[in-house]
């Protein structure tokens, strides 16, 4: 890294509006905790050969070439790459690159390239089957996540627990299978990660409700959306997947990512096993729209109406609605998923509906309108039952601040001594139980334990709850411009009117730093320039003070006085 070079870049960096300035330090990936003092530090981090193969690692094939074009032609940068470069510190505003930068491209690796489309070629009738088991896997996904939150490991992955349970729950095929579709469903904003969970997001319970052409439609575009910079094409769409692996070509994680990534694309049948797209999606590769006609001609019928029988179990004669079966499942467990689904109610199930704000008026009245065969007397004696069950206790605020729970006098009895609800610190206060925990705890700890629980407000009237929310671990992560403002309000609080002297400063605390031997030129009070050669000792009060190499004598320099510093 040359003087020049750093001073260059600093005056530009200076120019830059902060949020310029932050989208820069976030393409560069510097922790917003970066110490620099000023515009100089930034500067010298940047072009910095640690933080330098960083950012070639971010380079796509495309700005690679121009850089070697560049180096090899010993010209400027193409006018076509040369903002994006400026953008990232890596050329000045001209498209000259930095000499440091130079160094560092001439001594990175390249990464060696894998084929990851190697399948064949498909129907567009196969690929819609697989389209359709997708939408339908990632459903299941969504509504296991929407009951209890996936958990999620240190490395942002699913975790095994939950990757067996949704197997073994006949949500997916494999564990493989479940962390694609997690990874699908973050791409596209219907699962969103906290800490330690993904939750179902607004946006997830919405596509719940659609169609699985439309929930597939909905995924694919913004699939789209989220391709890396390198494959994306100028009309929208995407580059030949057979160029995909080079994309990248001096970043380590890139092999396994664009394997990740082309795989994720042939879960959700976006492209073949050959990387071509079916025909109903070829428009998407050219920017365009799927053809959703030909892909839901090619997919089973959905219906709406099931048939209730008298073992309490609902049998569709095919795909139900989603929105359809988005209600059934708050009432009922589905036992299997195939072109006939299964949905089995219990006690339990029925318990959960009505802990959700269903009544049985409001059961009865869905299930005959849903039901090819009326509601069976054993299936309306459980609606019932459960119904009368219901809000034998109640769980709400107390006026005091604590939770209270009122009802049967023989269930709270059973709470006191219950150890599972220990957690809660249940006490007995007159004819009812208090606890210190909060009321939406209290009322799922006791849901969870089987117990007939109503929750309801401070003046008693039932309120519906929901169970998760997607709350502040699962918010949108900050933009640049907010983690950065600290760092860049720093640098901006240093802009100087005389840029120049603030560098000369620089350059001779420097050469103080390290006893640097320099060539101080200084003008006489005649206006002639002398040039003194020393070595730099030290710098306060407005004066460099050094050893005068030629007459070995201690000099004192106003600062005021020197026009330059350089090596000697």
């Amino acid at each position: 890294m040359t003087a020049s070079d750093a001073r260059s870049l600093a005056n530009h960096l200076a120019t830059l509006d902060a949020d310029a300035l932050a989208a820069l330090l976030d393409a560069r990936q510097i922790p917003p905790a970066a110490t620099w003092a000023d515009y100089f530090d930034a500067a010298e981090a940047l072009l910095d050969p640690a933080h330098l193969t960083r950012a070639i690692a971010t380079l796509t094939d495309v700005e690679a070439h121009a850089i070697r074009t560049a180096i090899t032609s010993d010209s400027l940068v193409s006018e076509s790459s040369r903002s994006t470069l400026s953008s990232r510190a890596l050329v000045d505003t001209d498209g000259r690159l930095f000499g440091a930068v130079a160094d560092a491209f001439r001594s990175a690796e390249p990464v060696p390239r894998a084929s990851i489309f190697t399948g064949s070629s498909e129907t567009d009738a196969a690929s819609a089957e697989r389209a359709f088991e997708a939408a339908a896997s990632l459903a299941d996904v969504l509504h296991s996540a929407a009951r209890t939150p996936l958990a999620r490991i240190g490395t942002g992955a699913l975790s095994a627990t939950d990757r067996r349970r949704l197997v073994d729950g006949g949500a997916v095929a494999t564990g493989e299978d479940a962390d694609r579709l997690v990874a699908i469903a973050d791409a596209a904003g219907l699962l969103v990660g906290g800490e330690r969970t993904w939750l179902v997001t607004a946006e997830g319970f919405e596509w719940l409700r659609v169609r699985t052409v439309e929930r597939w439609r909905r995924v694919a575009g913004r699939l789209r959306v989220a391709l890396p910079a390198a494959l994306r094409s100028a009309d929208g769409g995407w580059r030949s997947p057979q160029e995909w692996s080079g994309a990248y070509p001096f970043d380590p994680a890139w092999p396994e990512r664009v394997a990740s990534l082309a795989s994720l694309w042939g879960q959700w049948a976006i492209l073949r096993p050959d990387g071509t797209p079916p025909g109903w999606a070829a428009a998407l590769a050219d920017g365009g729209e799927a053809d959703t006609q030909a892909l839901q001609a090619l997919l089973p019928h959905e219906v709406d109406r099931v048939y209730l029988q008298n073992d309490l179990t609902a049998i569709a004669p095919g795909p139900l609605e989603p929105h359809l079966d988005l209600r059934l499942r708050t009432m009922a467990r589905r036992e299997s998923r195939a072109q006939a689904s299964t949905y089995r109610f219990t006690a339990d199930t029925i318990g959960a509906a009505f802990a959700a704000g269903e009544t049985a008026a409001s059961l009865t009245e869905f299930l005959t309108g849903l039901s090819l065969t009326g509601v069976p007397q054993p299936l309306a004696y459980e609606i019932e039952r459960s119904a009368a069950r219901h809000g034998l206790l109640r769980v709400g605020p107390d006026r005091s601040g604590h939770t209270r729970i009122t009802g049967d006098p023989e269930l709270l009895e059973a709470l006191a001594v219950d150890q599972a609800l220990r957690p809660l610190g249940l006490l007995f206060d007159g004819t009812h139980l208090l606890s210190r925990s909060g009321a939406d705890t209290t009322f799922w700890m006791l849901s969870d334990a089987r117990y007939p629980v109503l929750a309801v407000d401070a003046d008693g009237s039932p309120r519906a709850l929901d169970r998760h929310h997607v709350g502040e671990e699962a918010a949108a992560p900050h933009a640049a411009s907010d983690r950065y403002r600290p760092l860049v309000e720093r640098l901006r609080a240093t802009l100087s009117d005389d840029a120049d002297a603030a560098w000369l400063e620089r350059e001779l605390e420097q050469a103080v730093r390290t006893r640097a031997i320099v060539v101080i030129v200084v003008r006489m009070p005649d206006g002639s320039d002398r040039e003194v050669t020393v070595e730099a000792a030290g710098l306060g009060g407005g004066r460099l003070r050094g050893r005068d190499r030629a007459a070995d004598v201690e000099r004192t320099l106003p600062l005021s006085s020197i026009v330059s510093v350089r090596p000697a």
